[in-house]
């Protein structure tokens, strides 16, 4: 965005995601002031900035929870929209580097562009870039990608940082002894808080929903939506709690069975439960 006029002697623009200023006569002409002057605090043009600032701060948010979605759900996403998005930097940001898997799943790359009749470029895992046109792409949940050790490994090579937590995302995988009968996993139970409100407080924080006494995160695994819950006390309760067991429903409320719950269901609510226990209150002279 270029320099627009805000009264005599300033010009005003968006710097960074803040409002800068310069002076357009004197000694100091084109050059970027430090602060914004007073005269200039209630100016219209210095107002519009900071109110399209605001927009473009909630639409760079937005474009990460659209993109973490796909991610999390691994929902097929149409190349063409990617195509047609990639343009804009919020959604750059949020997209670059990024796994994708087109219509070989066994092969996997980071995306480093697109283009308008809809190709992808690809870094692959020999370290070559290529041209890539599937009618629509994934970006795969990382425990759902092959080799995700050696995958981070290559990345960590190619100085990848993702917008969107993927590949470095803790992962759990569901363990084969399960007994058949178990609903509830209680490996993060226990976790102290000063009060309900903190520990409620803490899974808004993290981007939980909190509904009733259970946070919960509710994801698409295997074309079924299931939400993960953790107890997290009595909606009204002031004194201290703890979180408790971590649990899975499915779309109609029933619970299921420790086995039942697919791999990116189980991955996301361990990371939840984890998460949450991670805040907890510990006494003095106790381990971490």
């Amino acid at each position: 965005m270029g320099w627009l006029s805000a009264g005599d002697g300033y010009e005003v623009a968006l710097v960074e995601g803040r409002v800068a200023a310069r002076a357009t006569s004197g000694r100091a002409a084109g050059r970027q002031l430090k602060s914004l002057p007073r005269a200039l605090k209630d100016h219209p043009e210095v107002d519009r900035l900071r109110r399209f600032a605001e927009w473009l701060d909630r639409h760079a948010t937005a474009c990460v929870a659209q993109t973490d979605a796909w991610m999390v759900s691994s929902l097929p996403v149409p190349t063409g929209l990617l195509a047609r998005v990639w343009p804009d930097e919020a959604w750059q940001r949020a997209l670059r580097d990024l796994a994708v898997v087109g219509d070989d799943p066994d092969e996997v790359g980071f995306l480093r562009g697109a283009t308008e009749s809809g190709e992808l470029r690809i870094v692959n895992l020999d370290g070559e870039t290529v041209r890539l046109s599937p009618r629509t792409v994934t970006l795969p949940h990382p425990v759902l990608l092959p080799d995700l050790d050696d995958l981070r490994e290559f990345a960590a090579e190619l100085g990848i940082v993702q917008g969107v937590e993927q590949i470095h995302r803790a992962t759990w995988r569901r363990p084969d002894d399960l007994a058949p009968k178990a609903t509830e996993v209680r490996d993060f139970a226990g976790g102290s808080f000063r009060s309900r409100f903190a520990l409620a407080a803490r899974a808004s924080s993290l981007g939980y929903r909190v509904s009733g006494g259970y946070a919960t995160a509710r994801v698409r695994d295997g074309g079924r939506t299931v939400e993960a819950s953790v107890w997290i006390g009595e909606p009204y309760w002031d004194d201290q709690v703890e979180t408790g067991a971590l649990t899975w429903q499915d779309q109609e409320g029933r619970t299921l069975a420790l086995r039942e719950v697919g791999p990116v269901a189980w991955s996301e609510g361990m990371r939840m439960a984890a998460a949450l226990y991670a805040g907890r209150e510990i006494e003095e002279g106790k381990d971490a």
